[in-house]
């Protein structure tokens, strides 16, 4: 009697949880991911952290859903970019729109630090909570730079550095002890393009004034009832005083992940059901495979790895519309020209190609972006950058101070042109100039081309410079403002699909697939990366630390702590 009991209350408890009503939440503290891990190290690092995506899509399916009644979302922990947040944003506006509670709660937004961007998310949510110790860190935006070229004399180490043009700032940290002229003007604009978004968002979200909003910020940060009294936050409570707020008695807690999950789980395949590819493109452009060193470094967006994935959706004809998220600072240059190449042919198949840029998609980034049909970004997307520097550091003055030496025996006049015990001669130094023209030319030429701009005006737009999403929308860099759904809306209506039409991630490779030797060298490019150990020397480890690899040209933009 007792067991039958048992279930019969097992039963209702399963029935009661498949009809209840359903508060969605949403865990910040650790960030969210661009996109699916590139290999295993990336899987374990990733475990605890949830996928934009599965956001994006949960909310999307939760507008519609009658059983959701609302969401709670906690702030705070693990920085996001800007335009991740925009993103998060314009979905939780949607969801306030469709006549859900929507509520944000913090421990605080900023422990005795910025707190900017968090608040700036929480602005688009119905109601604020904020804990009574807690902060709200609402003092605006600083980007510091900071240069190492007077230390780095002090030490022996010269770095020899060519860059074109001269909004190329990247690599001002090591060959000027100031900002330019030029580095100072991008700067004060990206600055003021994104306090005018985040005054915007929140001046429309709170209900102020912006010349309110501007004043708040002047006079952040504020302990929390201080901006209670300001009307930045709508109550000082304790989690357990927001979900009491928050949920009624039969009400059921959900992640919005498994939420999203659990629906599509639900659905049906149907073969040869038609679809938009989904590429992910996150991180330093390189040749070879996507993946990560077990040594640090990041993640990276290898060549072999994006344009096996092209392939593979122009060879589905299931496949009519792809759509390519790119999240990158930029890299090799030779990468990013492979993957520009196989945009170009996936357009020639027929098969329309839309980016979404993520937070950054600059230089290398916007280089695989810049042949595709149409650009998304979102307001504060860094993208453009468009130029190019190399060159390399001279470390023989440091190795004799330490008593290093160093021989060598070379044989050709430029065989040791790219050693870092010596300085380039002058012969070398035009060679890397012209290398340098060479591919900026290239690229504007491209930019040109694939904007429909002519060639005068895409170097105006070019010369290095990082502009916002906002502004790159002005000057025709970007075709639209949005975000990924978004795009995979306007991929769906170029090609006359539904509205719910699925989307399918490439590569497609089953877990299995890996153990198999590959049967051509596109499954071997599409298939998961391996682990790989990768041995650097000393100084070369430092130089990829920072951004630059032991050798080569760089299209990258400028490095920038935004705050």
């Amino acid at each position: 009697m007792d067991a039958t009991k048992a279930i019969l209350d097992t039963v209702d408890r399963f029935r009661q949880r498949r009809t209840a009503p359903l508060v969605l939440e949403l865990d910040l503290t650790e960030g969210l991911t661009e996109g699916p891990p590139s290999d295993p190290l990336s899987a374990v690092l990733a475990m605890r952290r949830t996928r934009l995506a599965d956001v994006l899509e949960g909310l999307r399916r939760a507008r519609r859903d009658p059983r959701v009644k609302g969401l709670v979302v906690k702030l705070g922990g693990r920085p996001m970019g800007l335009a991740m947040v925009q993103e998060l944003r314009t979905a939780v506006v949607q969801l306030r729109a469709a006549g859900k509670l929507t509520v944000a709660y913090a421990e605080t937004f900023g422990e005795f630090g910025a707190g900017t961007v968090p608040y700036y998310l929480a602005s688009a949510f119905e109601k604020i909570y904020l804990q009574p110790s807690g902060d709200v860190g609402l003092t605006g935006i600083s980007m510091e730079q900071r240069f190492v070229k007077n230390a780095l004399a002090k030490i022996g180490v010269d770095y020899q550095i060519g860059q074109r043009h001269e909004y190329k700032t990247a690599a001002n940290m090591f060959t000027q002890d100031h900002m330019t002229e030029a580095h100072r003007e991008s700067a004060a604009r990206i600055a003021e393009s994104v306090i005018e978004q985040i005054v915007s968002g929140i001046s429309e979200g709170r209900g102020l004034p912006p010349e309110r909003v501007r004043e708040l910020i002047d006079q952040g940060p504020f302990i929390g009832s201080e901006a209670l009294s300001a009307g930045l936050v709508d109550r000082l409570a304790y989690r357990d005083e927001v979900y009491d707020e928050v949920r009624d008695e039969g009400d059921v807690l959900l992640f919005v992940s498994r939420y999203a999950k659990g629906a599509l789980a639900r659905k049906l395949p149907h073969p040869g059901e038609r679809v938009v590819a989904l590429i992910h493109g996150n991180g330093m452009i390189r040749l070879g495979r996507s993946g990560r060193s077990p040594l640090g470094g990041g993640g990276a967006m290898g060549s072999d790895t994006i344009c096996a994935a092209f392939r593979a959706a122009r060879r589905d004809d299931n496949v009519k519309a792809v759509v390519f998220r790119v999240d990158s600072p930029g890299g090799s240059y030779v990468a990013s020209d492979a993957i520009w190449r196989e945009v170009v042919l996936t357009r020639k198949a027929g098969k329309p190609v839309i980016i979404s840029m993520g937070d950054l998609a600059a230089s290398g980034g916007y280089f695989v972006s810049m042949a595709a049909d149409v650009i998304v970004a979102q307001p504060g997307t860094l993208t453009g950058s468009i130029g190019v520097f190399g060159g390399k550091p001279a470390v023989g003055e440091l190795l004799s101070r330490i008593g290093v030496t160093s021989e060598s025996v070379d044989v050709g006049a430029n065989s040791g042109m790219f050693s870092p015990s010596r300085a380039y001669s002058e012969p070398q130094w035009e060679r890397v100039n012209a290398w340098l023209d060479r591919i900026y030319d290239d690229f504007v030429g491209k930019v040109a081309q694939g904007r429909g701009i002519d060639r005068d005006r895409a170097h105006e737009l070019a010369r290095g410079r990082v502009w916002t999403g906002a502004d790159a929308f002005g000057g025709g860099l970007v075709d639209e403002l949005g975000g990924l759904e978004d795009a995979l809306a306007l991929a769906r209506s170029r090609v006359n699909l539904p509205k719910d039409a699925p989307v399918r991630s490439y590569p497609r490779m089953h877990p299995l697939e890996r153990l198999r030797p590959p049967d051509s060298s596109d499954d071997k490019a599409a298939a998961l990366s391996q682990i790989r150990l990768e041995a650097w020397g000393p100084l070369s480890r430092l130089a990829t630390d920072l951004g630059l690899p032991p050798q080569g040209p760089l299209i990258l933009p400028g490095w920038w702590t935004i705050r």
